[in-house]
């Protein structure tokens, strides 16, 4: 394990050019999270004026019946309008940018539909299903038209609730909607994403160690982009590569809990920085 050692220079708010300066020749790992799909419709966690939110755990979804009702008459609602979505500026920016590889913390899959080509969903895609008996995975899509036909009324009846980050909504009431089990097994439905409690598979967490450790060789850098890096699954990211002496850049709107090991934090818009910082190594590629 290395040594924490301070970088050359301490975090600052420099404006985009700087910051573009700095990063258009060097590889990149970039870390992403929810900021970044907000320019789809997407609403963030944790940005600015974002209301407190608590996702179900999956401690609770595993509780019982009315938890898995409660979870799946949400996201049924919240589903029709994610699945809706288009990537943005700035994921069309990253996939161009193709870094060596692209960590993102969304479940949205809009990395993959801007062309990104190294990804590592860390949480999964909300567009699998998993059976959590016999294991098998089914798409999101095909679970919605059952859904859809079991539930024939749900989404006219609460076509008004707010929409949340996960692919959920804002909804209490659920004891009138029918979840379905698994058309194999009989077994209990689960989106194919990591929800709170339960832990990042090892193999994707490994990927992206992989990724970090290489930085410092390369004379890369590691940029994040739209999260506040709340929760340890992105973070520890961010204090691996400090560690080992790799340049840390922020990209997001507001405070987050890696910029003590910046050494550079921009507070604007993910899709505006990364835009500039794509035209800038187009220009170096000519």
């Amino acid at each position: 394990m290395t040594q924490a050692v301070p970088l050359a220079h301490e975090a600052t708010a420099g404006p985009v050019d700087e910051l573009v300066a700095f990063l258009a020749d060097r590889p990149l790992v970039v870390l992403t999270g929810a900021g970044l799909s907000t320019d789809s419709g997407i609403p963030d966690y944790r940005g600015p004026g974002a209301p407190d939110r608590r996702p179900m755990t999956y401690q609770e979804f595993l509780s019982g019946p009315a938890a898995q009702r409660r979870y799946w008459a949400r996201s049924h609602l919240g589903w029709a309008r994610m699945g809706r979505a288009r990537p943005n500026a700035g994921h069309r920016a990253l996939a161009a940018l193709d870094p060596d590889l692209l960590i993102t913390q969304n479940v949205d899959g809009l990395h993959e539909a801007a062309g990104s080509r190294r990804v590592v969903a860390l949480h999964g895609r909300v567009a699998d299903v998993v059976c959590l008996g016999c294991r098998r995975t089914t798409s999101r899509a095909a679970l919605q038209e059952r859904l859809d036909l079991l539930n024939a009324d749900w989404t006219r009846r609460h076509a008004d609730v707010a929409m949340r980050p996960d692919g959920d909504v804002a909804l209490e009431e659920t004891r009138d909607f029918v979840a379905p089990a698994c058309d194999d097994c009989g077994g209990l439905l689960k989106p194919d994403v990591v929800f709170f409690g339960e832990n990042v598979p090892a193999t994707r967490v490994q990927r992206c160690y992989d990724a970090v450790d290489a930085l410092p060789d390369s004379g890369g850098a590691l940029l994040v982009a739209g999260s506040s890096l709340t929760v340890m699954s992105g973070l520890r990211f961010v204090k691996r590569a400090w560690r080992a002496g790799t340049p840390v850049a922020i990209v997001n709107r507001g405070a987050t809990r890696g910029d003590a090991l910046a050494a550079y934090k921009l507070e604007t818009g993910c899709s505006e920085f990364l835009g500039a910082l794509r035209d800038a190594r187009s220009r170096l590629a000519v």
